[in-house]
This record gives C-alpha cells, structure tokens and sequence, in this order.
C-alpha cells in the first residue's frame, strides 16, 4: 500500500509554533515514528506553504496512490482550488486536523475540502494523521 501525506502551510513548524494547540513534537519526528508503527505501508510526505504546488502535487499523486491524508492548513477554509483538486482525482483522500477546528474561530469551522473526501478527522493532535491512516488499511 503507497499512501502520501500532504501538509499544507505552517505545518512545517508544528512542535514549534503555537504548542499549545499543536503539540511539541515536530512532524518529521512523528513521522518516523508512523513509518515504524506502519512498516507494510509506503509513506510518501509532501509539505508546501503554497496554494498551486499542493494542486500540483494532488494531481500528481491522486490517480496512482492507494490514499492521500490532506492536512490543507489554513487553505482548508478559503481555497476552492485545493476543493476542486480533490474532487477532481482518483485517490482517495482523508481531510486531517491537528486542532479540533469546531472548537477554534468561526472563520476555520467551514472546510471547502470536506465535501469531497472519505472522511475526516479533527482534534486528536498528531494522532489525527494515525487515525486517517488506518481507514486506508484492510482490517484483518
């Protein structure tokens, strides 16, 4: 099974910046720790700050991939492209949030991604990531 990661803007500085609501871990470190707790599964991790490089990599990973874990960062409440990306492709994809967004500002209680994916998951820190990895995996 091949799976990709997709990590919009600012979480390149997750367990750096605002800790209180994205936890101190860095993500490259949690990461290591997914591959080890994953070893049958191929994961691919891609991060981008900008808008038409996570299209581009959505497009290019969305036809030939068995899953996509989409965290679109602040793009998840203003980009229609990003939208219009993930219900253009093939793959899969599952929306994940570090925070519980229901319980932050207004303007971050809408996603435009929602509507065109297998499922969600908010709230549960890092372990989000997880969570949507194991809805891709058979259960046994």
């Amino acid at each position: 099974m091949k799976l990709i990661i997709i990590n919009g803007p600012n979480l390149n500085l997750t367990g750096e910046r605002e800790q209180h609501i994205y936890g101190s871990d860095s993500f490259i470190d949690f990461l290591e720790g997914l591959r080890r707790s994953f070893p049958d599964v191929t994961i691919d991790y891609y991060q981008s700050n900008v808008e038409g490089e996570i299209i581009n990599k959505l497009q290019e990973t969305g036809f030939s991939y068995d899953g996509i874990i989409l965290n679109a960062g602040g793009y998840t409440h203003t980009s229609i492209a990003i939208s219009d990306a993930v219900r253009a492709i093939k793959t899969p994809v599952v929306e994940v949030h570090i925070s519980n967004i229901f319980s932050r500002e207004e303007y971050r209680q809408t996603s435009l991604i929602a509507p065109h994916v297998k499922g969600f998951v908010s709230g549960f820190g890092l372990d989000s990531y997880r969570l949507a990895m194991e809805s891709f995996i058979p259960a046994r």
